[in-house]
């Protein structure tokens, strides 16, 4: 009994404040074993923490929401706050049709937002602060390196706390931030060898958000070489985009992209004077990390060459669209071309490409199974959203998915359009949370990469803010990963 009410004291820190990964290493933290086996012992504990566990890694019945019923069928936690936050983060691991969760979802949100309302002077402050921003952003949704600076904050305040846990936290936070400010170091001297800036005026010095783009992607420590090939790699796509999208002609483009398939030098001598530079960098640098990642043993160096020509070929297919004057009259017929050119899933397939994926895995990624196709529908309509106002008041010319639901829907308000957008993004979320669960496809042991790639652009395009392209908004937590003591 008393190891029983010991080990569920211990749980009442997140996982994302443990060493590296708690299911993996749960003996560095004190935890039995046996935790990371549930089912066993699921029986044995309170309604509560059993909710905490199906957030947590959703391997038993949603049936264990009926505990929260009252005799009229709705989710009653007895005016528990706790018990409601517990209740509203684990129903939003929901998948489609389980209507039982999305009862609970609405009821218990509205609890939660009525306890933000009327009764802010009952609810102690560093329960406030978690109801609020639950209900900004659901455990499941949240970057783990974000969420785990966040709650260290929180859980040194709490009297029930672990000190040893505690600790053990802090040490792991320090070592990493330590490890992330040496890959940006690294990373400024490219950046700067590169003399990009010199040579393309509107190229710019986003290294430091890119970087903390991909650790939101690869966190751990044994991923260093991944973020910093990642943000190089990225760091490049996000200038074909801008010269796809607003500095080239179509012929230009197309000249950039049959050089991209070329792939040597002798194909720059076609390019315009401000693409040769750039293409020579390109080449160089890729060639260095696939030269990297053999040596490191990685058997399939050549998906990075692949997987960046696929992006410009991606890039220009829509240029081409947009030159045409395509407007799609359905969100799902806007899909089929914006969701390739989102480059949603090229993030996760080179992250598998630096963490030595089988080619089989890698093949699986880039034909756009479900979960991959879903987060790219969530990054591309989320980032539709958040850029919507800024790109019509700056007369850009692309035909966005909130256009296209606007016209689908017989020209409906913006705002019904965002609201009808933010529909489709639920429905992603549940297929990611379905397909993550499943363990007999090829990349199965990588799927959680998928899912904190989906975090990161929920992260970065919610509430109407695009924090890559207008990164003063990210400044505060940007200080907190790399900069501010903890």
């Amino acid at each position: 009994m008393f190891h029983q009410v010991a080990l569920t004291r211990k749980l009442t820190i997140t996982p994302y404040v443990s060493i590296y990964k708690t299911f993996c290493h749960a003996s560095q933290i004190g935890l039995p074993k046996h935790i990371i086996n549930w089912n066993i012992w699921t029986d044995f504990v309170c309604p509560t923490e059993q909710i905490k566990r199906f957030t947590l890694k959703r391997n038993i019945s949603a049936d264990v929401f009926e505990k929260f019923r009252d005799a009229g069928g709705n989710i009653a936690c007895n005016g528990d706050i706790k018990s409601l936050l517990a209740v509203y983060n684990a129903a939003h691991v929901r998948t489609r049709g389980e209507e039982t969760l999305d009862r609970a979802i609405v009821s218990t949100g509205e609890l939660l937002q009525l306890t933000l309302e009327d009764q802010p002077s009952l609810c102690p402050s560093i329960l406030f602060d978690q109801v609020r921003h639950t209900l900004e952003t659901p455990l499941f949704r949240r970057p783990k390196r974000v969420e785990a600076r966040r709650y260290i904050s929180v859980y040194k305040k709490m009297s029930t706390r672990n000190e040893a846990i505690l600790e053990l936290a802090k040490m792991d936070f320090r070592i990493l931030q330590s490890l992330y400010c040496e890959e940006l170091k690294a990373l400024t001297v490219w950046w700067k060898d590169l003399q990009l800036q010199d040579h393309l005026s509107f190229a710019r010095d986003r290294m430091v958000e890119m970087h903390f783009w991909m650790l939101g992607v690869l966190f751990e420590p044994q991923h260093s070489y991944g973020r910093i090939m990642l943000t190089k790699l990225f760091t490049f796509v996000s200038i074909f985009d801008d010269i796809y999208d607003s500095y080239s002609t179509l012929e230009e483009s197309k000249l950039l992209t049959r050089a991209m398939e070329r792939w040597d030098e002798e194909a720059a001598e076609q390019l315009p004077g401000y693409m040769k530079f750039f293409y020579s960098k390109v080449l160089a640098t890729v060639n260095a990390i696939e030269q990297d990642l053999k040596l490191q043993g990685r058997k399939h160096a050549h998906y990075v060459k692949k997987l960046l020509i696929d992006a410009t070929r991606c890039y220009y297919k829509e240029a081409e669209w947009r030159e045409e004057g395509c407007a799609p009259a359905t969100v799902e017929e806007h899909l089929l071309f914006s969701v390739p050119s989102s480059c949603c899933m090229h993030v996760p397939c080179l992250a598998f490409v630096s963490m030595g994926a089988s080619s089989d895995a890698i093949d699986w990624a880039m034909a756009y199974p479900k979960i991959i196709r879903a987060s790219c529908v969530v990054g591309r309509v989320i980032n539709d959203i958040a850029s919507h106002e800024r790109e019509r008041d700056q007369q850009q010319r692309v035909t966005s998915t909130v256009e296209a639901c606007m016209e689908e829907n017989k020209y409906i308000a913006k705002e019904d359009a965002y609201r009808k957008l933010r529909e489709l993004i639920e429905e992603s979320w549940m297929d990611i949370s379905k397909e993550r669960c499943r363990r007999l496809m090829p990349a199965a042991p990588l799927l959680e990469t998928v899912v904190d790639a989906t975090r990161m652009l929920d992260f970065l395009y919610k509430d109407h803010a695009d924090s890559y392209t207008l990164a003063h908004s990210l400044k505060e937590i940007v200080d907190s990963i790399y900069v501010d003591p903890i």
